[in-house]
């Protein structure tokens, strides 16, 4: 989970300002993990190696994964989207990961099982 924040990529969604008009949009993943059941702290590769302990073999792991967007205008400035938030919880037991994902917040620019493969595919890229 932590090797995908600050990743990004492009998309085509819906204009804001032209209604049925599509554009080439940029998505960047912010990660973040729940600490003592109650804040969420950033997740990433330089703060992974001291939550790493903290974390059981099995059992329960609450995530948020927050999606930001943005394009370019036709004067090539960088125009911000209202962004997407997901709750994801990871349950591992017997070697079995189940994952729950719920929009919590935005317009859902991105699908839940778009999300679900993101991350499958960056644990996979990890084992």
């Amino acid at each position: 989970m932590a090797g995908m924040d600050g990743k990004f990529g492009m998309f085509v969604t819906e204009s804001t300002t032209k209604k049925g008009h599509r554009i080439q949009a940029k998505r960047e993943i912010g990660v973040e993990i729940a600490m003592n059941g109650l804040d969420f702290a950033p997740l990433n590769y330089e703060t992974v190696d001291s939550m790493i302990d903290t974390i059981e073999p099995e059992g329960i792991i609450d995530f948020r994964v927050t999606l930001t967007y943005s394009y370019l205008d036709g004067k090539y400035n960088r125009v911000p989207l209202k962004g997407d938030v997901y709750l994801v919880r990871a349950i591992l037991e017997s070697e079995v990961l189940t994952l729950r994902i719920n929009h919590i917040d935005g317009q859902e620019r991105t699908e839940c099982g778009r999300v679900a493969d993101t991350i499958i595919d960056e644990l996979r890229r990890g084992a």
